[in-house]
């Protein structure tokens, strides 16, 4: 063997090392709506598995679970249930804040998920704008104060109200997974009167006759990133190739869902057991405010209106702060 062939089969076999001395188990995490669709499809087809083996990663052993609100999400995280978890941005964002400078509890962005929208929707004929809702009503989302759903809506009450008002809403909320919230808005005869609701509950939801919508988080803030994934950072840093073959999977994902719309419906139910005749989850994905994508789109939005508010204490200076470096070269941030 000749010298630079000796070198050549050093550097492949270092490299080849390296790599499998990443984890070979990954547990990751993803919500009930049809904005988590790309994960879905990620967990259904291993697309994991097979971008970990094509980067040489060897074996990879993948356990997916079902969570819903920020605060669950969180706290599996730093408890070390999981090690990726599907979150809406702001819960995300206030979580590495609160994290920041703390080594063992530090978060870490990995990629995109979804943008869109989320509608809030509501049974009481009464209601027709945010300056509607009285003390006996109750709006459920995922998770209080932490979820996107959470943040958003105190996004949309800064703008009708004022910044000061942010939380004006905020003692009406109750925090309800989006199925068990669909369920008790549509039935009517619970104490929810409103659903700051991601589809496809949002759009089950309307097509009911006593539920309209209120809002529509596309008019108010136009499209930005609602769904992505984070890392804890010790996961993180010990496991870089791992993280780049999700993006990956990611990125595959989503050129599924536009190429083959029907077969991502298909997937949505039989991941989630839903009962949702495929015509329908079609009609949510066919929606142009569904927006699929993996690079992150407008989070300094969400971190500059979190620090205003005082709710979290240290900010990031750009979006790259918050995520990991195989995404920052992503156009269109």
């Amino acid at each position: 063997m000749t010298f630079a062939r000796l070198l050549l089969a050093l550097g492949l076999f270092l490299t080849t090392t390296a790599a499998r001395a990443e984890t070979d188990r990954i547990r990751i995490s993803h919500g009930y709506s049809t904005s988590y669709l790309a994960l879905m499809i990620v967990r259904d087809q291993h697309l994991l598995e097979k971008h970990a083996a094509a980067m040489g990663l060897g074996k990879l052993d993948v356990t997916w679970s079902a969570l819903d609100g920020g605060n669950v999400i969180n706290d599996a995280l730093l408890a070390g249930s999981i090690d990726v978890a599907g979150i809406g941005v702001p819960g995300f964002i206030t979580l590495w804040s609160k994290a920041h400078g703390i080594a063992r509890s530090e978060v870490i962005g990995v990629s995109a998920i979804s943008g869109g929208a989320m509608w809030l929707n509501t049974n009481n004929p009464n209601i027709h704008s945010l300056r509607d809702f009285g003390p006996r009503d109750k709006i459920a989302l995922p998770g209080i104060k932490t979820s996107f759903a959470a943040v958003a809506l105190e996004m949309a009450v800064a703008k009708e109200f004022g910044i000061a008002d942010y939380g004006k809403l905020d003692p009406l909320t109750v925090g309800m997974p989006h199925p068990d919230a669909a369920v008790a808005l549509i039935g009517g005869k619970s104490e929810i009167t409103a659903h700051m609701a991601s589809p496809p509950f949002s759009n089950q939801e309307v097509a009911s006759p006593n539920i309209h919508r209120v809002i529509d988080t596309m008019d108010v803030f136009g499209p930005l990133t609602i769904l992505m994934t984070m890392s804890s950072k010790p996961f993180a840093d010990a496991n870089p190739k791992t993280l780049e073959a999700l993006i990956a999977a990611t990125d595959e994902a989503v050129a599924f869902i536009a190429a083959h719309k029907r077969e991502a419906a298909e997937t949505y139910i039989r991941v989630m057991n839903a009962h949702t005749p495929v015509d329908k989850i079609l009609e949510v994905l066919d929606d142009p405010e569904a927006i699929y994508s993996a690079t992150p789109t407008g989070t300094m939005q969400y971190a500059n209106f979190l620090a205003q508010t005082g709710s979290i204490k240290y900010a990031p200076k750009a979006w790259t702060d918050m995520f990991i470096a195989p995404i920052h070269a992503r156009p269109g941030n």
